[in-house]
């Protein structure tokens, strides 16, 4: 199975060039299930239902969040009737939405979305090893799922590795978002589940993580908060990651980032 991973959109730069590209990125790597981060799609903050419909029609399978998931307030509505939208699986029992989905591919196959969210420098939410072990235990990779996804939403690198070695041989591909930076650390762990410790933003990076890059230097140096942030509004450069995956076991046999448009180096996956 060929699985493309698309990290945090920010903002009306990052939506447009997500939308408008997504069918031809799809067509060009032959994609069987693609997933998009969105938590920061409406305005730099959160996620609209409307937003939600125009990533999915331009051909998302399903859409992971994070602490931004409820910033829009309507989210805490339609969420519970977008299946294929997910809010971070370790919310407390009785928050609207899901976190997880175990979802059909075009040609039928099943993939688990799971989209945990860390503990550190983060709101204080339930414990998110034992969250996914939880979903792992009732939805098994090779048996329930012919892929697993992991969305680990998390400002630590430490934390979001530690998820990757957590579930290792046990999910396809546990990928990091929240920090906006894509890592060069692409790999494949060796009992077979591929990880990249942040897909990277899809935005404008001639920014500060997404946003306008003068009030965040202005609070910098002088400690003043003079206006809100504003996401950036120039060319964006999508950033994510690809993985391929055996067909018996659902395990990882290669992983590449991918990087086009923007400001950023163009990375493209060779397989």
């Amino acid at each position: 199975m060929r699985i493309l991973f698309l990290g945090d959109i920010v903002g009306r730069a990052g939506r447009k060039a997500v939308i408008n590209q997504l069918p031809g990125l799809r067509e060009r790597l032959r994609a069987d299930f693609v997933i998009v981060n969105g938590e920061n799609a409406a305005g730099g903050f959160g996620i609209t239902e409307k937003i939600c419909q125009q990533l999915l029609d331009a051909g998302a399978d399903a859409i992971t969040t994070g602490n931004h998931t409820f910033d829009q307030r309507e989210a805490l509505v339609f969420i519970d009737r977008q299946e294929r939208l997910l809010r971070p699986l370790n919310y407390p029992a009785g928050t609207p939405g899901r976190g997880a989905g175990l979802f059909e591919a075009a040609d039928g196959r099943r993939v688990l979305v799971l989209n945990p969210m860390g503990q550190i420098y983060m709101p204080n939410l339930d414990c998110p090893f034992a969250a996914v072990e939880k979903e792992l235990a009732a939805c098994p990779l090779g048996e329930a799922a012919d892929a697993v996804v992991i969305d680990m939403h998390a400002e630590v690198t430490s934390e979001k590795m530690g998820m990757a070695q957590f579930c290792d041989g046990r999910a396809s591909l546990v990928v990091g978002t929240h920090t906006h930076v894509p890592t060069a650390d692409a790999q494949i762990l060796p009992e077979g589940t591929a990880c990249q410790t942040d897909a990277g933003m899809c935005g404008d990076y001639d920014s500060v993580i997404g946003m306008e890059k003068d009030e965040p230097v202005r609070r910098f140096t002088t400690k003043l908060f003079s206006s809100r942030f504003v996401p950036a509004r120039g060319p964006a450069t999508i950033c994510g990651v690809f993985v391929q995956t055996d067909d018996k076991t659902g395990l990882a046999t290669h992983i590449a980032p991918l990087r086009t448009g923007g400001r950023l180096r163009e990375a493209w996956p060779d397989f």
